[in-house]
């Protein structure tokens, strides 16, 4: 049985959701010969209540890292987890994120790391519905020509409240009261959430290389009552949506709201699901529709990213 020492950073709701799923799923790295050790966990306050695997080290000491073969970034952030990161990435080991953010705005540093395999990160874009991995392997033999998508659970839900008659103020405090927006929201709401998960799939279908700062962005704030029911009246909806498609010689990437008609493959998804349309010349039109955030969802693709390290596929290598 060989052991495989793992290090997370962070004990959030994602964090945690992660320890219990490794531990949840032992049975399956059994069947691979594998023991995972979990070495310690980050944390800002070790005396908080959380609910983790009997025994887990919490600590405020990063010092663990030195002792593991794989580290799992949960904190969310871009500077600090870069910082913590990339001593540990330049020494040659794996790390798994979800943290679009990160790989948005410090591609330029990370790159080459991605390019070597060393960075997995399904989770980074609609958490559990796996579409990086499918665009980093099997798409690539497909001409990619456009993709549309809602990636933004937390736009959705408000634009479906405002379709239930509300004002984007009530829908939009009813988001944070839920716990879907943060305060403030402006990640969420001012569309730049969506523009980084945007920035990471340009990476795998139009150019290795796509800066973050090429996404035009436009969010929901400006969206009101009137624009709902004209949409409405013309058996369309209004959603949030990103679009990367050809322009020129080069590609045009943009998140900003949309009327779509309400048969659209963006509008028939469900509630409460992201939803991406992939079109390829060979491949011809491909769905994703599934859940987008939460804790468990998005460690499912984590956790399944872990598998793939101990299995010995690489991680999610962009065009190059």
């Amino acid at each position: 049985m060989r052991t495989v020492t793992v290090g997370v950073l962070g004990s959030g709701t994602v964090g945690q959701d992660v320890l219990n799923l490794i531990k949840r799923r032992e049975s399956v790295f059994t069947d691979l010969g594998v023991r995972i050790e979990i070495v310690g966990v980050l944390v800002r306050d070790v005396n908080k209540e959380r609910n983790v695997p009997e025994g887990t080290r919490v600590t405020t000491d990063p010092s663990f890292l030195q002792e593991c073969g794989v580290v799992i970034e949960a904190m969310g952030g871009v500077d600090r987890p870069l910082e913590m990161l990339l001593p540990y990435l330049r020494s040659g080991r794996p790390v798994i994120t979800a943290n679009k953010a990160l790989l948005a705005e410090r591609w330029d540093v990370l790159r080459e790391y991605a390019l070597a395999g060393s960075l997995y990160y399904e989770a980074s874009v609609m958490a559990g519905t796996p579409v990086i991995g499918p665009m980093s392997t099997v798409l690539r033999a497909s001409t990619f020509t456009r993709l549309q998508a809602v990636l933004n659970g937390t736009c959705l839900y408000i634009l479906t409240q405002m379709e239930g008659g509300k004002s984007y103020a009530d829908a939009l405090a009813e988001a944070q009261a839920l716990g879907y927006a943060e305060t403030p929201p402006t990640l969420d709401v001012g569309g730049f959430d969506t523009a980084h998960k945007l920035a990471v799939l340009a990476r795998f279908c139009a150019d290795g290389n796509f800066p973050y700062s090429a996404v035009q962005v436009r969010g929901i704030e400006d969206v009101n009552q009137q624009d709902i029911a004209d949409a409405r009246a013309a058996g369309e909806q209004i959603k949030l949506v990103a679009e990367l498609e050809r322009d020129g010689d080069g590609w045009k990437a943009t998140v900003a709201p949309q009327r779509l008609p309400e048969n659209h493959p963006l509008c028939t998804a469900g509630s409460g699901r992201n939803a991406l349309v992939y079109e390829g010349e060979e491949c011809g039109t491909l769905i994703f529709a599934g859940g987008g955030a939460g804790g468990m969802i998005t460690a499912s693709a984590m956790v399944g990213d872990l598998l793939d390290w101990v299995i010995g596929f690489p991680g999610h290598v962009p065009l190059h």
